[in-house]
């Protein structure tokens, strides 16, 4: 079974996913898109493969985390997942 090699993304439901992207973006500096943001970084064992973590805040009535009642969701990125 693969390892976990890193984070591969933070998502969570807020009350106004708009808002909050606009903020971190105006005041810290966050590039922010429709989705959230992207950090893009290169793998340590291979500097040539580029990987990408994501920020993603969605909606407070987002269906996209069902059937979790959760608030947030962390992914992580993990080596040869099928």
């Amino acid at each position: 079974m693969g390892k976990v090699t890193g984070l591969g993304g933070v998502f969570f439901k807020t009350k106004n996913s708009a808002d909050l992207k606009k903020w971190y973006g105006d005041h810290l500096g966050l590039p922010v898109d429709d989705y959230g943001a992207t950090f893009k970084f290169r793998d340590h064992s291979d500097p040539e493969k580029e990987g990408y973590a994501v920020w993603g805040p969605f909606k407070e009535d987002t269906k996209y985390f069902d059937p979790s009642t959760k608030e947030f969701m962390i992914n992580f990125r993990v080596e040869d997942l099928d």
